[in-house]
């Protein structure tokens, strides 16, 4: 597509189908698609979108829209990252320590504060965070491989479930895929 699209166009997306344009950002298409219920971003350098019916820019449309709100919030909070999160811990947890008893009882055990572990798990779940960020907005990668890795790290989510004993509340908890249909 060579010109730019004003909200209200129709589009046809090869994964997504048919779409209406509903916002536009700097570099990309917020576009509603039927078959998925919901809006995806698609960049507008995307040769295979095709025009169905183009509706004009509108004046001020090269303002400043939610798109581009999140997109820079993003990039903060990509960049405010190391920062540490006040996440807080069980209280049953606070100043305890974790035992590391090697099965040889020649070897010397290790402790561990729990807070200083807990601290660790907070930050490897928060890279995952920044992770998923990053897939869902990279521009080269594929809707599909980018699907394919969010599997991966949803994943990863299920498998450290085992630490949400840890968290004083549970909206900061690991949540992997779900069982239930």
């Amino acid at each position: 597509m060579s010109s730019q699209l004003g909200i209200g166009s129709r589009v046809d997306h090869p994964s997504f189908g048919k779409g209406v344009i509903v916002d536009t950002a700097l570099e990309s298409y917020i576009i509603w698609f039927k078959s998925q219920q919901g809006t995806r971003t698609i960049s507008k350098d995307y040769a295979d979108l095709k025009t169905l019916e183009e509706a004009a820019l509108t004046p001020g449309s090269d303002t400043i829209s939610i798109a581009d709100i999140e997109q820079a919030l993003g990039n903060i909070l990509d960049l405010r990252l190391h920062d540490t999160q006040l996440v807080p811990i069980g209280p049953r947890w606070k100043r305890g320590t974790m035992l590391l008893k090697p099965g040889d009882t020649t070897l010397t055990p290790k402790e561990v504060p729990i807070d200083t572990f807990f601290h660790k798990i907070v930050m490897v779940r928060d890279r995952l965070r920044v992770l998923e960020q990053k897939v869902n907005a990279h521009k080269v990668m594929t809707d599909d491989e980018k699907v394919d890795l969010q599997q991966y790290i949803t994943a990863v989510y299920g498998s450290l479930t085992t630490f949400n004993v840890l968290f004083k509340e549970t909206h900061h908890q690991f949540k992997g895929m779900s069982t239930k249909d």
